[in-house]
């Protein structure tokens, strides 16, 4: 099981990400495409990389926003894997 992350690390993580935030013991971003078909295919590549990496997010969609809640629950807070995750959709939304 991965061990999850002192506030400390988290918080210098994401310096290097774009968006997010911590919120309390996960990770937060919303975000915004032109439309809902942009919403929906950012959704669609990250649904693929969610199997791939078996980490699956807390998110949702509303026309062009896309609502993205990041939590290793297995581990109780934020790890690598949310940290990774989140670099990987800052990569794909654009």
């Amino acid at each position: 099981m991965p061990e999850p992350l002192d506030h400390d690390t988290v918080d210098a993580a994401l310096a290097d990400l774009d968006g997010w935030e911590r919120q309390g013991d996960a990770l937060h971003r919303e975000f915004r495409f032109d439309d809902f078909v942009e919403a929906f295919a950012f959704m669609t590549r990250m649904a693929i990389h969610c199997e791939k990496s078996n980490h699956h997010p807390d998110w949702s969609n509303t026309y062009n926003t896309v609502t993205v809640t990041l939590s290793s629950h297995d581990a109780g807070g934020v790890t690598q894997r949310d940290l990774d995750w989140a670099a990987e959709a800052d990569r794909r939304s654009g």
